[in-house]
């Protein structure tokens, strides 16, 4: 079923680190022609560029960043390291940078008519009134192979221990957190990525999706 031109469509994605939330969120993107946004690589520009620079005011650094950011430029960079990882958590614990990310993920929303926004808060704090949400969860063994096999194309030295510790420590840190933690909405719809082939992910995706749409059409 194809999205029509008089309704906007919005669908929220969320799960933890390596939980397939980014594949499955950009292949039914595909489909449906939505534009995508990840909000956990802007989190990881905010890191890369407070790494690279050290300003002494980091929120009126990244004030300034995110004003006139072109989302296209983040998608080209690698921000997968492990120290960007680490020093993501940190500041993904300040309230004051939440919110400068979540002014530039709603200004995303609104500037395209059909999009998807994935990340660890869209449904509950982000896009709460989105049309559809998904929330994707494998075990951490699975995402720790995943995050592995991306990584070592890029470091042929590390380790799957290391990028395992990494990744516990970072959904330890998602979920305790104060500031939007991570949370299933009520109403998200769960997606078992580490029992589902992409096939299969995306057939139940879909099929979600096809019945709000047909809902729509009444």
């Amino acid at each position: 079923m194809k999205l029509k031109n008089n309704h906007k469509f919005v669908l929220a994605a969320d799960g933890s680190g390596a939980s397939g939330k980014t594949t499955g969120a950009k292949i039914i993107s595909r489909k449906y022609g939505l534009k995508f946004l990840s909000s956990g690589l802007l989190y990881r520009f905010a890191s890369h560029q407070l790494l690279k620079y050290k300003p002494k005011n980091k929120v009126k650094f990244l004030k300034s960043k995110f004003k006139k950011l072109n989302y296209s430029k983040v998608e080209r960079i690698s921000l997968h390291s492990p120290q960007i990882s680490a020093h993501t958590s940190s500041i993904a614990k300040i309230k004051k940078v939440r919110d400068i990310l979540k002014k530039f993920q709603i200004k995303f929303s609104k500037k395209y008519r059909n999009c998807c926004i994935e990340g660890r808060d869209i449904s509950t704090k982000i896009l709460p009134n989105s049309d559809v949400k998904f929330f994707f969860k494998c075990n951490l063994n699975t995402a720790a192979k995943r995050r592995y096999k991306e990584l070592k194309k890029k470091n042929s030295k590390i380790k799957f221990e290391e990028v395992k510790k990494a990744l516990r420590i970072r959904n330890i840190l998602d979920t305790k957190r104060k500031h939007s933690p991570l949370l299933k909405h009520r109403n998200s719809v769960e997606i078992d990525t580490g029992l589902l082939s992409k096939q299969a992910m995306l057939a139940k995706m879909s099929g979600y999706i096809d019945e709000v749409l047909k809902k729509y059409e009444k």
